[in-house]
């Protein structure tokens, strides 16, 4: 490479961490056999188990650190990975994928090793930003004062620090007798009793004469100072022939009549190991921080058109009141998801939201649902039962299908509101409690109200803070947004590919009125993923067409344009006609599904939208 390359180059790499303390000398040195390899995105870089001979760092890009599909973090410009290739050539840990077009600086081990014991700056630079704080327990030595009580602080610090540190320490006297060791060093020599043998005993046959020549150098020279990073890496061996190589600092203290060393070791590999692990921890808790912000936001309800946006605000309004709610609207659209983030949302959201649909509970049994009853207060009541509302105390209840609440029991729940006290089925004992009352109908309450159906006075009591939630059909580019956002969810449950909605899709989407709102949009797209092949899903296949159950003389009319209320009361129509030509029989081969072209459950959701009832 040119000066002017090599130059740019040697200030890119003194700005990355791992090189930050390598003067620039040395990372000419470095420079002088670096590959610069660029990868497109998708290119993998390296597999997992693959054999390592190079680290890698990113000039330009953007890399993946995965798993097969498991993702452990993202690196960017400026950033390492592959570091344990420069000391073994064992299978690497994990796979590297670019996510765009990404250019890289090669760094073979060779070169790497060459450098580390051939150019004395490279390697000190390499260990300084890891060996700094070492340099605390001589201060620490150096500081120790003459009286007995500094002396026991001091010694009780440095027991603490030597004893917490991660490095092995390894103190010994001038005959190379071990007097101290901490738990690390304990670990690397694979021995507990290592006190009074030749530190020498440990080390290869190399690294043995490097430490003992520092250390006759120190005495030669008569100076009580010696504070310098080993020159190379030593390979200890431990007693059970475990062999480790090492990087490390050697220091000198003591007096005239005494002289003793101390040697702190690291693990190269562990080293190398926590850096990768920390940077994986980092890029985790950024990925998982953001994936919470996402997931809680707006409370998981997804909304651009300003009707629900509406809600939203709503919801923000009156959370953190205790003021009781009623939502309104058409099944399927999302009632029960409004109530859940109101709750989310209140200072009640560390107690249970508990919830009942008032129309799924036979009659005579939901008096005891709600209030509980006592040991024989009713043929089978074999024993005591706590109620929905002393369940939700301090918490919230949500009360579904608030309409079909039957009429002997809504004076009930008015004294609950009212009073916040009820008496449970079989008792004479009054209950206090305290709960946040949340109901949701998709029936016109005061219509009810006035029909005798419901009592008004509790329409009214309910009624406090109405929340109207717009139809699937009324929320415009919303039903893209939120089938988009299904499909993602499906494809990853269902380990399907993920399918990209295109303008056509949508439009098909847009032109359909989904009487079943969001309910039958997610019921369509989870049949749409399970279906789909190779990541294409025929959407006109699985949307029902808006024009299937019209009368042929509406489709011929062209020039007579429906609205939306017109469209579903000729499909009402229509289904009536197929319930009472079938005799209201809707599965099976002779059913009012099969005469409509539809699935039993497709029906059923239409009728409950539809608000047909089988007459009696």
């Amino acid at each position: 490479m040119d000066k002017i390359e090599l130059k740019q180059i040697t200030k890119f790499l003194s700005q990355v961490s791992f090189f930050s303390e390598v003067s620039d000398a040395s990372l000419r040195h470095l420079c002088q056999d670096l590959n610069a390899e660029t990868f497109y995105k998708g290119d993998s870089i390296f597999e997992k188990d693959e054999a390592g001979n190079a680290m890698y760092i990113i000039l330009e890009g953007r890399v993946k650190i995965h798993e097969h599909r498991h993702v452990y973090g993202f690196l960017g410009k400026g950033e390492c990975f592959g570091e344990y290739a420069l000391i073994d050539n064992q299978p690497r840990s994990a796979s590297v994928t670019a996510e765009e077009e990404t250019s890289v600086l090669k760094i073979e081990r060779p070169h790497f090793i060459d450098l580390m014991s051939n150019d004395n700056a490279f390697a000190k630079g390499i260990l300084s930003v890891l060996i700094k704080r070492h340099r605390e327990v001589d201060d620490i030595q150096r500081s120790l004062a003459a009286s007995k009580k500094q002396i026991e602080l001091a010694n009780a610090k440095m027991s603490g620090l030597i004893n917490g540190a991660m490095d092995a320490i390894i103190m010994f006297d001038s005959k190379y007798r071990i007097i101290l060791t901490n738990p690390s060093a304990n670990r690397l020599l694979q021995n507990d009793d290592v006190i009074q043998r030749n530190v020498l005993f440990f080390f290869d046959e190399v690294s043995a004469a490097l430490i003992e020549s520092l250390v006759k150098s120190s005495l030669n020279n008569h100076s009580n100072t010696l504070n310098k990073f080993l020159p190379n890496s030593v390979k200890v061996i431990g007693s059970n022939d475990k062999e480790t190589l090492n990087e490390g600092t050697i220091s000198k203290y003591g007096s005239d009549q005494e002289t003793f060393y101390t040697l702190i070791l690291r693990d190269i590999e562990a080293r190398l190991l926590a850096e990768d692990q920390i940077n994986f921890l980092t890029n985790q808790t950024r990925y998982l921080q953001e994936e919470i912000k996402e997931l809680t936001r707006n409370y998981g309800i997804l909304a651009e058109d300003k009707g629900m946006i509406n809600v939203l605000n709503l919801i923000e309004q009156v959370a953190h009141t205790d003021a009781t709610v009623l939502i309104n609207g058409e099944t399927g659209t999302g009632k029960e998801l409004v109530a859940r983030a109101i709750h989310q949302a209140s200072p009640r959201n560390d107690k249970p939201l508990i919830r009942i649909n008032c129309g799924a509970i036979p009659t005579n049994l939901i008096e005891s649902e709600l209030f509980g009853h006592e040991k024989g207060a009713f043929t089978g009541a074999t024993a005591s039962r706590k109620g929905r509302f002393l369940l939700a105390e301090k918490g919230t209840i949500f009360l579904d299908e608030i309409a079909e609440l039957p009429l002997d029991l809504q004076p009930k729940l008015l004294r609950v509101i009212q009073e916040g006290e009820f008496d449970p089925v079989g008792s004479s004992e009054t209950i206090k409690v305290d709960v946040r009352i949340i109901a949701a109908t998709h029936r016109d309450l005061l219509d009810y109200a006035g029909k005798g159906k419901f009592r008004e006075d509790l329409y009214y009591r309910l009624n406090v803070f109405p929340i109207e939630i717009p139809a699937l059909k009324d929320r415009g580019t919303d039903v893209c947004l939120i089938a988009q956002e299904m499909i993602q969810q499906f494809a990853a449950k269902l380990n399907k590919t993920v399918v990209e909605l295109s303008e056509s899709d949508k439009n098909l989407l847009l032109s359909y009125h989904w009487p079943g709102n969001v309910r039958e949009l997610q019921n369509l797209v989870e049949r749409a993923i399970i279906v789909s092949q190779n990541g294409n899903i025929d959407w006109q296949a699985i949307i029902p067409s808006s024009t299937e159950n019209i009368p042929l003389n509406a489709q011929s009319t062209s020039e007579n344009i429906l609205t939306s209320d017109q469209l579903t009361k000729l499909e009402k129509e229509n289904i009536l006609r197929a319930l009472k030509k079938t005799h209201w029989k809707i599965s099976g081969k002779n059913g009012a599904a099969a005469l409509l072209k539809l699935r039993p459950t497709t029906l059923s959701s239409k009728m409950r939208a539809l608000d047909i009832v089988r007459p009696i």
